[in-house]
């Protein structure tokens, strides 16, 4: 066998390889992607913030933007975006006054103490009905405006119901249960006071019936 005729065979071999590798790659339909993600740290704070409430809500958000051509024609676009999120209500504990008597009487007064916030927001966003216009595209600016006015609707969604009436319950009931264990006395500004002594009524008044259910009172 001469050189030219080793040389072709080489050729058809590899030709013949390659040709086999592509048939074989679509058949099990095998994709080479590669991605790249970078992590940055931009800083770490110590916070004390303390979740009271959980709820879960759905909302659908409809956007919709007008744009003129030449200031005659109308040319929309608009999109729907079904919004599932995992609210998390709490109190943010860096933001509490208090103070203990100087005569030594275990007693914690409370001068003030914040109102129940939104800690966090998990939400998973779908879009529907995605409809551009002739010139009037969408963008990356024109998706993180609709995302950040769904997330904004859901807050204030979260805070109109009885999420923070919740927590609030929870933390002052919390707050009672924790000072009475270790012999502390709680006193919290007058408003709230009232409602944690209303809490403490319901919570006695709920033991003596189930006490009475028990011993068949």
């Amino acid at each position: 066998m001469d050189f030219l005729t080793t040389v072709l065979l080489l050729l058809v071999g590899a030709g013949g390889g390659v040709a086999l590798a592509n048939t074989l790659r679509k058949r099990t339909g095998i994709t080479d992607v590669r991605r790249d993600s970078v992590l940055l740290l931009e800083r770490i704070e110590k916070v004390f913030k303390v979740v009271m409430a959980e709820g879960y809500f759905s909302e659908i958000y409809n956007y919709q933007d007008q744009k003129k051509i030449l200031y005659v024609l109308n040319d929309p676009k608009k999109a729907m975006v079904i919004a599932k999120s995992k609210v998390l209500v709490g109190f943010d504990f860096a933001k509490v006054r208090f103070h203990a008597p100087d005569n030594g009487e275990k007693k914690l007064v409370i001068e003030f103490f914040p109102q129940p916030e939104v800690l966090s927001i998990d939400t998973d966003y779908k879009f529907y009905d995605i409809q551009a216009g002739i010139l009037n595209h969408f963008s990356g600016a024109d998706y993180t405006q609709i995302l950040d006015e769904a997330k904004k609707a859901m807050n204030e969604r979260a805070m109109q119901s009885d999420l923070p009436k919740i927590a609030n319950n929870q933390i002052q009931y919390m707050m009672y249960q924790l000072a009475s264990s270790m012999g502390w006395q709680l006193q919290l500004p007058e408003a709230e006071q009232r409602k944690l002594d209303a809490l403490k009524a319901q919570a006695e008044e709920a033991t003596k019936n189930q006490s009475q259910l028990l011993t068949g009172q």
